[in-house]
């Protein structure tokens, strides 16, 4: 079979400065008519800058030093930028990671996907109107009448990525680059979107260059895969091989890092005559919603009627899709939302409805580890200062408040010398290990992880998840860990809750929630985990040393 696209030698040059001379180093791969060929690998590995270099979208201070991207008989790497532009949209398209930022908030759906059309064909308005709306019914957008009248903020995060797969495959590109385009969303949005890819592929007969660092996503439609580390290419196999039979240590650390969906066997404690670090009674919130295109405004229940206890040593998971009121309840058990009704117990003592200066005492008992750790951590503010802060403000003098900073760096297993530095010199992972240490610097009895580890890859994520376990342990933490990621919930979460629209439908031990699961919901949660089959059935190769 002759390849439809020739990634040859490409070599790609970062500045002066960077941490590596190189972001692509000496890559050589093809992508085949109608196959869907996956490019896995962590952070930095260089998989985005091949595909920005295949797309002519490099920024002008990084270029390609050597090697070519042959398609159609054009070097793309060459490329004038007027024949470039034909290309992108027409021949080749590319779906980003993150379409709230992809797509022009200005401007309405329909506009948006016209524009394509503006750009690379002579239709007229009514025909561009009647692609557009055909196209929005290919990706199986509810009401697509309506949906063409809207602006990207009406829309959910699952409707936003469709759109963009619609704009993608306007023209009926020969091949389609999709950038980590299901990293961010639900494990049942991400099963829709991983489907709607695999069909349209087939249904038009496009190749694909799908880009993620989740084993999952590979197992569920790649025909090949590419294994990318610094900037170089690894392993290279069918995904069959390359998922069960690795060669390279470092594909190998990876696949053992995806946590399988089998949870462990635990022992049971009875805590009946133990007092809950956290006790939650009949919570309920409530928001006044302003409608969109497809419901009209109403009160929405983002927590109703929740009720659970928390006890010290133990990780208890709250699952679910987005909205259906985990982080409204974990916000609203620390005190960053106020609820409407119910009851927060903290160690026997009622704290929803005391004041600011009444909570105080109570704050350092209770602490939270945000989903991003950039946004969360003051740009402006030294590590060791972001730590001491929040013991300083209890009336710690500065010297012992830094003298904590540093011990807890150890415990958190970054250097002393991250005391001087800044949040943007550290990594993801890094961060949020920062993130724990000043979560941990009032020595709490609860600790609330929100979606502490999903922007991160599968390796970092094994890092954080082994580093909470082993601070639970030492320090009798009791955790709340919110998660959408049942794999993860499988492997860390002593109990279980399912939510489903602010309510409880199911909860209990781990095991027996994975192994029976007794609602609906529950079920269709697990089965839309991609990969499942896969590793459903077996634990992970033990990983070789640390991945770099």
């Amino acid at each position: 079979m002759k390849p439809l696209l020739k990634v040859e030698d490409l070599s790609i040059r970062l500045p002066e400065g960077a941490d590596r001379p190189y972001a692509v180093q000496n890559l050589s791969y093809a992508l085949n008519p109608g196959e869907i060929l996956c490019v896995v690998g962590e952070s930095g590995s260089g998989k985005s800058m091949t595909a920005n270099a295949i797309m002519g979208l490099l920024p002008k201070a990084i270029q390609a030093e050597r090697g070519a991207i042959t398609f159609d008989g054009h070097d793309l790497v060459s490329l004038e930028e007027r024949r470039a532009r034909k290309m992108r949209g027409n021949r080749i398209s590319m779906i980003f990671q993150e379409p709230m930022t992809a797509l022009n908030p200005l401007m309405r759906i329909e506009d948006q996907i016209g524009e394509v059309f503006l750009i690379h064909s002579d239709m007229s308005k009514q025909q561009r109107q009647a692609r557009t709306l055909e196209l929005l019914k290919d990706v199986g957008l509810p009401d697509p009448e309506k949906a063409m009248k809207v602006y990207p903020h009406q829309l959910s995060g699952g409707q936003r990525q469709r759109v963009m797969i619609a704009m993608a495959l306007a023209l009926e590109p020969s091949i389609l680059i999709a950038d980590e385009p299901t990293t961010a969303l639900d494990v049942t949005t991400q099963a829709q979107i991983l489907h709607l890819i695999k069909e349209l592929q087939r249904k038009h007969g496009t190749a694909v260059m799908f880009i993620t660092h989740d084993f999952g996503v590979v197992a569920e439609i790649a025909d090949r895969v590419v294994v990318m580390q610094y900037g170089k290419m690894v392993e290279i196999g069918d995904a069959q091989q390359v998922l069960n039979d690795p060669q390279h240590d470092y594909t190998k650390k990876l696949i053992a890092a995806v946590p399988p969906l089998v949870a462990p066997e635990r022992e049971v404690q009875d805590r009946s005559k133990q007092r809950p670090a956290l006790s939650v009674k009949s919570l309920c919130k409530t928001y006044v919603s302003p409608g969109s295109w497809f419901k009209p405004g109403r009160t929405v229940h983002a927590a109703r009627d929740v009720n659970f206890d928390l006890y010290r040593g133990e990780t208890l998971g709250l699952v679910g899709e987005s909205g259906s009121g985990k982080s409204t309840v974990s916000r609203c058990i620390v005190r960053l939302l106020e609820s409407d009704s119910g009851e927060i117990l903290l160690d026997g003592d009622a704290i929803q409805d005391l004041d600011n200066k009444a909570l105080a005492p109570y704050r350092k008992k209770i602490q939270m580890v945000f989903q991003d750790p950039y946004a969360s951590l003051n740009p402006r503010k030294t590590v060791g200062r972001i730590i001491a802060d929040g013991p300083i403000a209890q009336g710690v003098p500065v010297a012992e408040a830094m003298q904590r900073a540093k011990e807890l760096l150890a415990l958190v297993e970054l250097p002393e010398t991250a005391l001087d530095r800044y949040p943007h010199e550290f990594s993801g992972g890094q961060r949020q290990r920062v993130g724990i240490a000043r979560a941990l610097a009032h020595n709490p009895q609860v600790l609330v992880a929100d979606e502490a580890i999903s922007a991160l890859d599968v390796s970092v994520q094994a890092q954080i998840l082994e580093l909470i376990d082993t601070l639970k342990k030492k320090l009798n933490l009791a955790v709340l860990f919110v998660v959408h990621d049942l794999r993860v919930a499988a492997q860390v979460c002593d109990r279980i809750i399912v939510m489903k629209h602010g309510q409880i439908v199911e909860a209990g031990e781990t095991k027996a929630v994975f192994e029976d699961p007794q609602h609906d919901y529950t079920r269709n949660l697990i089965e839309s985990i991609p990969g499942a089959d896969w590793r459903s059935g077996h634990q992970p190769q033990p990983a070789v040393g640390k991945i770099a």
